[in-house]
């Protein structure tokens, strides 16, 4: 079967990410996508290899827009300024997006290296807005993995409508970053105080 005019790798996928805003990743199939386009499902496969496939490349696509997202966020921001820029462009990005932002969270192909750069970008950005914080690497890969697993519970809480108490959901989001970034300070702070009480420190 010859390939649609018209149709290549890049619209399939713009086309899966936007049934996915609609109804959901878990309902992007190869057939529903097909009949969105108005081909039959094997002509998909002149431009996708898979179902499996093609999650990995909207997961690509999801989170090169959401490193865009915090990367103009965070622009010009030092400190935990920076920090707090980057939790709420991460929050609204699920809020305004949320077909793109479940893409980000499919099982991806880990070795796909595109998927890798993907990744990076966004990790290395974290990381360095994070630099002031003085954390070696370990520690500093700890806390952004700390911090996405802050930001993704917040953004699927107020998904499901779980904060139902008559509060800013904006002012927790600064309460809780500000929160994670002290707690931070004040650990380094104790390790490094304990480090001056060992024996034989002048």
């Amino acid at each position: 079967m010859s390939p649609r005019a018209g149709l290549d790798e890049s619209s399939v996928i713009l086309a899966a990410v936007e049934l996915a805003e609609k109804k959901g990743t878990e309902n992007v199939t190869m057939a529903t996508l097909a009949r969105k386009l108005g081909v039959k499902t094997p002509s998909l496969y002149n431009h996708i290899a898979s179902l499996k496939s093609l999650q990995n490349k909207m997961a690509i696509h999801a989170l090169r827009h959401l490193y865009a997202d915090v990367s103009e966020a965070a622009s010009g921001k030092s400190g935990d300024e920076s920090v707090a820029s980057i939790a709420r462009a991460y929050v609204n990005f699920a809020r305004q997006k949320p077909g793109l932002y479940q893409s980000t969270l499919q099982a991806p192909d880990v070795n796909d290296l595109e998927y890798q750069k993907a990744g990076s970008s966004l990790v290395d950005l974290i990381l360095e807005k994070m630099s002031y914080l003085e954390l070696d690497e370990d520690q500093a890969l700890h806390m952004v993995r700390g911090l996405r697993s802050i930001l993704h519970g917040f953004a699927s809480l107020e998904q499901l409508g779980g904060f139902g108490l008559p509060l800013k959901v904006n002012t927790t989001l600064d309460v809780i970053i500000q929160t994670y970034l002290t707690g931070i300070k004040t650990q380094k702070a104790h390790n490094k105080k304990n480090e001056g009480d060992l024996p034989g420190r002048i």
